[in-house]
Parts: C-alpha cells; structure tokens; sequence
C-alpha cells in the first residue's frame, strides 16, 4: 500500500508553496539599482515624486538617461521581485532617527566648535564620501576634515602641524597594504610623531571609489583597470561614461557618490577605519 504524497484533493495543497519566490515590498531609495521587468530598463533611483495623479519612480542608467515608471510592483533588485514603496527615513523604536553612519539624531543639535585635532584624508573625493556618510556625527564633535592632497605631503604637513595630545592628527590612506609605498611612509610617520599623537591608517583600494560597493551601480564588481592606466579613467571607460578630462571624472564621481545612502553602501574595510579616526580624534 503506497501513501498519498497529496491527500484526498489534490488541490487543496500546492506542493511548490514554500520555494515560490514572493514579492517584497521595497523603499525607493536614491541610488537603488532596479530593473523594470516589463521594458529591461536597469536604472538608479534618483526620486519619487507625483505625476498625472500617481506616485512614479524616476530611474537613471548608467550613461545618465532617465525614464519614469508607475511606483509599485514590476521590477527586480538583485534578481528578486520587488514591490517599491515611498522612502522613508530610518527611525528607531523610540521615534529617532539615525544619522548616515549609524548613530542616533540628536534633534536640534549645534555643531561644536571645532576641536585642536583634526582627521586628514588624500583627496576631494575621500573628503565628499566622509561628509555624507560621518558629516552630521563630525559637527557634533567638532572634527574638522582637511584635504592632504597625497601622502607624500604628509611629513612636511605634520610638521608644520606640530601635534601633540589635544592636537592630535588621523590620516586615512589609500591603498594602505602590506609592502605597499603608503605602509612605509605610515609606519615611517608614526615612529617621528609618535602614536599618541599621530595615527594613520587605510583601506586597501587603490582609490576611495571601490569602497562604495558595486552593488550600488549594478555591477558584481568594480573593473579591472591595467597598471599604468589612472584609476578614474579606467573606471569611468570601463563603465561606459566620458572620462575626456577632469570634468567628467568629477560627474563620473558625482555620479557613483549620489548612490550612497548611508553606511551600509560602503565597504567595511572603509567604515572600520574612518570610525577608528573619529574615536582617535575624540578621545580625551
């Protein structure tokens, strides 16, 4: 005698309920890479507005054009079915908010006079990723960012600087590694200044773009660029994007830049580090 695997009525019980793949609703947040399923159209949302009576979701591609689509289901992130529903800012239980980098709100906060030390970063663009991911938290503990311009202006830079505890400096590096010219210069500066004084420390790209994971521009990962080649405009070619001259890699990182929401769009080999200088510049 066998047994029934479906029972008396056979469609009482759909045997395929548990492995379909349901539909989430999702918010529409800028910078969100989806595709709509009907026309193919892989884009980024740049924002939700009203139209004709209807709530639309404007979407950018990769060589920044635009198209509008109803808000609602039909599209896909990540190749799972999604439903997009307004953004809305993230609140704790308690009815806070939370800054870009993960910390609480504080309501109605000034931002404080800035401190003696300071956090230094190689270059405009570090300096931009900084600010929209930790500006809120630094005005509040009054950190300023400086520009390095390079790390090779580092020693005449601290020198000038003359730190000394409460004027204490944080640096962060790229393509910080081990056997790398940056590590050198790091642990060179560090043994002259002293580490109560001075700390330095990096990620491990060779530009701060490759912190913003890929995700956030629909790719698994960011291009490959040949040695010899500058690291912007082999991205920005590898992408499909004009990369002719300085104004195009400053859209091209506009661009890459406008698709951070908040922490958890960068790698954490970045978050680890930036809160590391913030804790070091802060300390009594």
């Amino acid at each position: 005698m066998t047994q029934d695997r479906y029972g008396s009525d056979v469609l009482s019980h759909d045997p395929h309920e548990r492995t379909r793949v349901r539909t989430q609703d999702t918010p529409a947040a800028p910078g969100l890479v989806v595709e709509d399923v009907q026309s193919g159209w892989v884009g980024a949302v740049v924002r939700v507005e009203k139209s004709g009576g209807q709530q639309v979701v404007v979407l950018e591609d990769r060589k920044g054009r635009s198209r509008t689509f109803p808000l609602g289901a039909g599209f896909w992130v990540e190749g799972k079915p999604v439903r997009l529903v307004p953004h809305r800012p993230a609140v704790t239980a308690q009815g806070r908010t939370r800054t870009a980098s993960g910390s609480l709100a504080v309501a109605g906060a000034r931002a404080r006079v800035a401190r003696g030390s300071r956090i230094w970063v190689e270059g405009r663009h570090d300096a931009e990723l900084v600010e929209k991911v930790w500006g809120d938290d630094l005005r509040i503990e009054g950190v300023v960012v400086e520009l390095l311009d390079g790390v090779d202006n580092l020693d005449e830079r601290l020198t000038e600087f003359a730190p000394e505890p409460g004027r204490r400096v944080g640096v962060l590096v790229d393509h910080l590694v081990s056997g790398s010219k940056e590590s050198r210069v790091a642990a060179d500066i560090v043994r002259r200044f002293g580490e109560e004084n001075v700390l330095v420390v990096g990620h491990p790209y060779v530009d701060v773009w490759q912190a913003v994971k890929p995700g956030r521009l629909g790719l698994q990962q960011w291009p490959h660029v040949p040695r010899g080649t500058d690291i912007k405009v082999g991205t920005l070619t590898a992408l499909g994007w004009p990369a002719r001259d300085q104004a195009d890699i400053a859209r091209g990182w506009k661009r890459i830049l406008g698709t951070v929401r908040d922490y958890r769009d960068l790698e954490p080999s970045l978050l680890g580090r930036v809160e590391e200088l913030v804790d070091f510049v802060t300390a009594p």
